[in-house]
């Protein structure tokens, strides 16, 4: 049997994972500004009617119908979250959240990339209930988006800028999950949530007794799914419970043999991370962008960009997110408990914190959380304040990364 060197496979596995994000982020781009263009095209009618269009199944008393645009966002969008959760998973035990030093750094830049522009987005729009129900809008970060980002500087970006980044990153998806579970779930239905619960209990059980196949878990968090639905609690999140639950060691490994493959080379966890990964990046993320990125400009005017939501999320994400994420580094780092990233130093760390701005994805997934059932202008404004601010955020970014790091030295 050939062995398998883990720090070689680590390796690839790292490129392979940042080459396809980075093309990821160009197609998202593709996908948000083609719905821009259809949004305010004569083809308006026919994007609105796609958007609405009822697709479901109906079967005597059960029915299952929503429009296309809540299928991508509660449907599609759950299994981006089961990705989500896989990689934090697969982080947190055998990546770069497994250990103190790894952690520390990128964990607290994501805290402070998250508590400075929701800060900011409720200093402006502090005495408007409605509005700060978008206080966490601005706190995300698109991993996709600021990657593709990064590929467009080739040479010059240092590994460890792409490492912290996507780390940075995955804390950020994983402070969003909670926030979405604790402040976005409403009208509890307590029999759904109790028949969710049986299921996640299955996939307890199952993990238990060492279960290793796929089919079953998935087949339980499909359940899951559709209980979660119907409880108030938002269904991406069953995504996220069934990726946690998925195991992480596969079958016949002897952990103690010297020359022994990876522990993850026959790991579940791995095997769905890699067959989700491309469907989600050039799937699941596009149709979300094309859905939701489609802003009827109209006679849009200075005024409504200079408005208190998208004022708030622009301020948050542009500035907020380096801001937070620089201040905490460096201070970090003063106390001696942290310390960049080999080839990066204060002024690569602001423009990965610039970059951090493109929130895009999550950001307006969480607009549509927190305004959804407004509409009306809160949504449209929250909309506009994401898309402004994660271009200003991508042209600033690279533009200083282009100026400031030195080419073909990593």
């Amino acid at each position: 049997m050939s062995r398998i060197n883990p720090v070689a496979r680590g390796i690839e596995l790292l490129r392979d994972f940042f080459r396809l994000q980075a093309a990821a982020g160009i197609v998202l781009m593709a996908a948000a500004a083609l719905a821009m263009i259809v949004a305010n095209s004569p083809w308006q009618g026919a994007y609105e009617a796609f958007r609405h269009l009822p697709i479901g199944i109906s079967v005597g008393d059960f029915a299952l119908v929503k429009g296309a645009e809540h299928w991508i966002n509660d449907g599609l969008m759950a299994v981006f979250f089961l990705l989500v959760a896989l990689e934090i998973k697969r982080e947190t035990l055998s990546g770069q959240l497994s250990s103190r030093e790894q952690m520390l750094l990128p964990v607290l830049c994501a805290i402070g990339g998250v508590a400075v522009p929701a800060i900011l987005y409720w200093a402006v729009n502090q005495g408007d209930t409605i509005a700060l129900r978008g206080w966490a809008v601005p706190t995300a970060t698109d991993i996709a988006f600021a990657l593709g980002i990064l590929a467009l500087l080739g040479s010059r970006v240092p590994l460890g800028m792409k490492l912290l980044l996507s780390t940075i990153a995955v804390v950020d998806d994983l402070v969003a999950i909670l926030i979405i579970a604790i402040f976005y779930t409403h009208d509890l239905a307590a029999h759904q949530l109790a028949w969710a619960g049986a299921g996640i209990g299955l996939m307890l059980l199952l993990n238990w007794r060492g279960v290793k196949r796929l089919w079953p878990y998935l087949f339980l968090g499909a359940l899951v799914w559709y209980f979660v639905l119907k409880s108030g609690v938002h269904a991406t999140l069953a995504g996220v419970v069934t990726g946690l639950l998925i195991p992480l060691r596969g079958d016949n490994i002897d952990s103690t043999q010297v020359d022994a493959p990876s522990p993850l080379e026959h790991s579940p966890l791995e095997q769905l991370e890699h067959t989700l990964h491309p469907w989600v990046a050039y799937l699941v993320l596009p149709l979300f962008a094309f859905a939701n990125a489609g802003l009827a400009l109209g006679d849009l005017q200075m005024s409504d960009v200079l408005a208190p939501v998208p004022l708030g999320i622009v301020l948050g994400l542009v500035l907020g997110k380096p801001v937070g994420i620089v201040a905490v580094a460096l201070i970090a780092r003063a106390a001696g408990i942290a310390r960049f990233p080999e080839g990066m130093d204060v002024k690569a760390m602001l423009g990965l914190g610039m970059l951090c701005g493109v929130g895009f994805t999550m950001s307006l997934f969480i607009s549509n959380l927190a305004f959804a059932s407004i509409g009306g202008e809160f949504g449209e404004a929250s909309v506009l304040g994401v898309l402004c601010a994660s271009v200003i955020s991508a042209l600033v970014g690279w533009v200083w990364l282009r100026f400031t790091l030195k080419p073909g030295n990593h």
